[in-house]
């Protein structure tokens, strides 16, 4: 299933959403002009030095890179959907903190699950499973427009979120368990769990925005 947009309404501006994507896209055009290889070595988070205390700001650094177009277009595409009613619902400030805490606790679970290697990280996954997560939790009954391909045809449906998000969240969870073992790169199943769960657990904590609105879904 992928994600179109979600028919879920704000009264605020999503500036720092935008603001994401928009820095998230100027690195990558950097990476572009520099070369992938160099910056992802540098700046990537590479679990068997942060664990021996160096280039600690790779934990941070990592989450603005991407290893491709559509690495990033993916990414961009469910932070758009999803984070603006996150930011809403939590106010500008908070927003960023909880974007950012999530993204730390999900490269924390890359490193601790998915074993010590010398392969950097990167990608704003991690963050934006957190966003997710929180979506999960705070509007359940909001549907998604998703396209679903079905053999040779694509159709297009309303799938409440809690059905979208949790069928994201299951495949993650057994693409990772399948991952455990395994050697070298690809995708980082582990940082994509941690950041969700992370981000379900934190957004019951985090304080909503004074005088909010934000509009939930009920039967």
């Amino acid at each position: 299933m992928i994600p179109l947009k979600d028919d879920n309404p704000r009264s605020t501006a999503p500036v720092l959403t935008i603001g994401l994507i928009v820095v998230n896209v100027i690195v990558f055009f950097f990476e572009y002009q520099t070369g992938f290889v160099a910056m992802i070595e540098r700046f990537g988070a590479v679990p068997i030095y942060i664990l021996s205390g160096q280039r600690i700001e790779t934990l941070l650094t990592s989450m603005f890179l991407h290893g491709g177009f559509m690495h990033l277009a993916g990414n961009m595409l469910y932070l758009w959907i999803f984070g603006d009613n996150i930011e809403h619902y939590l106010g500008h400030g908070r927003f960023i903190v909880f974007y950012l805490t999530c993204g730390l606790l999900a490269v924390a679970a890359h490193i601790v699950l998915g074993g010590v290697s010398d392969v950097p990280m990167v990608g704003a996954s991690g963050a934006i499973s957190g966003i997710l997560g929180a979506y999960l939790v705070k509007y359940p009954k909001a549907r998604v427009l998703v396209l679903i391909p079905i053999i040779w045809f694509l159709t297009i449906r309303h799938i409440p979120a809690i059905f979208v998000l949790g069928f994201w969240f299951v495949m993650q969870l057994f693409s990772g368990l399948g991952s455990i073992g395994a050697e070298g790169g690809g995708v980082a199943f582990w940082a994509h769990i941690g950041g969700f769960v992370a981000g379900a657990a934190l957004i019951m904590v985090f304080p909503q925005r004074r005088r909010s609105r934000a509009k939930v879904f009920r039967d």
